[in-house]
């Protein structure tokens, strides 16, 4: 395929199009959280959730235009839970995407009401799905997908459970279903929601979320070794935060040689059962090895 960098620059403008389109208008009496959700919004970030979608529903023969509302919904969910992450009760930084986190900017009282406010809204944006299918059963199916991914099985319930366990000494096993909840399940709504939009039967779901699975605690082990290794210039938001927040990591619990190991085993894992597909998409088979193997 053509180059990959300019490829993937192309899909990240129309991807941020596209969630633009879905934004509500700044304005009226509440004008102040739609700007904070705005902001939060449009603060930067390489849309790998919603590329991933749209690039899963292709893998399986679908159509961009399918996937745009849940493109949305899926960007706006992640945004919230960094919205939240960012707050005074949680990790309490002031920085995010290398600009004032959205309570830093907004107030924290703000800062929660516009987190709660995108979850509310990307539900709303992804039921505008039924009105332009064919295929309402898919559009249902994703919306169950993606309420189980976010709530208390899925990325809310990592979230919680990592909450607890600040300052306490964790279990790998503890931190593999952090890690599987909080960052994983995002991922794997995004390729399953884009799967099932596109028809994928049951087996193919089911590999489908293996693979994000997979994709979803590499990334994590990688912020971790970035949160040691990188510096706030680079990565674009405070560096050390799991130290300064007591938290048990992948990198404090095997070090880091083992933890670069274990990201590359989790890569190729997920490689070969993508190559195991029936249906092709080199530029996503790319996306994934990117994203896994970030510096930022």
């Amino acid at each position: 395929m053509r180059d990959f960098k300019e490829a993937l620059t192309e899909r990240v403008k129309e991807t941020e199009r596209i969630i633009e389109d879905y934004l509500p208008p700044v304005k009226g009496r509440q004008e102040t959280i739609l700007e904070a959700m705005a902001y939060s919004m449009k603060a930067g970030g390489k849309r790998l959730r919603p590329l991933l979608l749209s690039e899963t529903c292709r893998l399986f023969g679908g159509e961009e235009k399918e996937a745009a509302p849940f493109m949305a919904a899926i960007e706006m969910i992640h945004t919230s839970s960094l919205i939240h992450d960012d707050l005074p009760c949680m990790d309490n930084d002031l920085y995010r995407r290398g600009k004032e986190s959205t309570w830093a900017r907004f107030g924290e009282d703000m800062g929660v009401l516009a987190g709660d406010a995108l979850i509310v809204e990307a539900f709303a944006v992804a039921a505008r799905a039924f009105m332009t299918t064919a295929h309402p059963e898919r559009v249902a199916k994703a919306i169950r997908i993606l309420a189980e991914k976010t709530g208390i099985y899925g990325m809310i319930g990592g979230q919680v459970v990592d909450v607890e366990l600040t300052d306490l000494q964790i279990s790998k096993d503890t931190l593999d279903f952090i890690y599987r909840l909080k960052t994983g399940a995002l991922l794997e709504a995004s390729m399953m929601i884009g799967a099932a939009l596109a028809g994928a039967d049951e087996a193919e779901l089911e590999k489908i979320g293996q693979i994000a699975l997979d994709v979803g605690v590499a990334f994590q082990i990688q912020d971790d070794i970035l949160d040691v290794t990188s510096s706030q210039e680079v990565l674009g938001k405070p560096v050390g935060s799991d130290e300064k927040n007591h938290k048990t990591t992948y990198v404090t619990l095997e070090g880091i040689h083992r933890a670069r190991a274990e990201v590359e085993r989790l890569s190729e894992e997920a490689i070969g059962l993508l190559a195991s597909l029936e249906g092709k998409n080199e530029f996503l088979e790319e996306l994934i090895r990117m994203l896994i193997t970030r510096e930022r």
